[in-house]
């Protein structure tokens, strides 16, 4: 069940959620099996807590790693990974399921590995879901600034 917050974001910006079986999308790599794309088009959310009290959410292709050294020049602040408590109170959503709409108080970053793919991925606040959507719209929608934070690939 698409939590209401999102539906009414998703109604808005007429976009579509994709909706499976109750845990099957969890991960990157479940989502693009479930989906049928590649697992770089899914947009993995990731919340960090940084050094100032602030939490910041990362967006980026589901087969990349975020990089912390990337992520300190970007925001001139560590950063750490937020635990499943601190994600759920922080944006609502428990991880895996975590949405880029709708959340409040949080700064949110997408980063431009998303950038080569046509449509992207994100989690429609459950575990079981994913939102077809462009790169450029994607920004519009969550509010969100483009970043470069994701581990360069060897």
């Amino acid at each position: 069940m698409i939590p209401t917050k999102v539906r009414t974001v998703l109604e808005q910006e007429s976009l579509k959620a994709l909706e499976f079986t109750p845990g099957s999308t969890p991960t990157a790599a479940m989502a693009a099996e479930q989906i049928g794309v590649e697992v770089g088009q899914i947009a993995k959310s990731i919340l960090m807590r940084g050094k100032d009290g602030v939490y910041r959410m990362f967006l980026m292709a589901g087969d990349r790693k975020i990089s912390s050294g990337k992520v300190k020049r970007f925001t001139g602040v560590k950063h750490s990974m937020a635990g499943a408590d601190e994600t759920e109170q922080a944006t609502g959503f428990l991880p895996g399921s975590v949405c880029p709409f709708g959340v409040e108080g949080v700064e949110i970053y997408v980063d431009r590995s998303l950038a080569e793919f046509d449509t992207v991925y994100p989690a429609a606040g459950t575990d079981a879901s994913g939102v077809p959507i462009a790169y450029d719209h994607l920004l519009t929608v969550c509010g969100g600034a483009e970043c470069d934070v994701a581990a360069d690939e060897h």
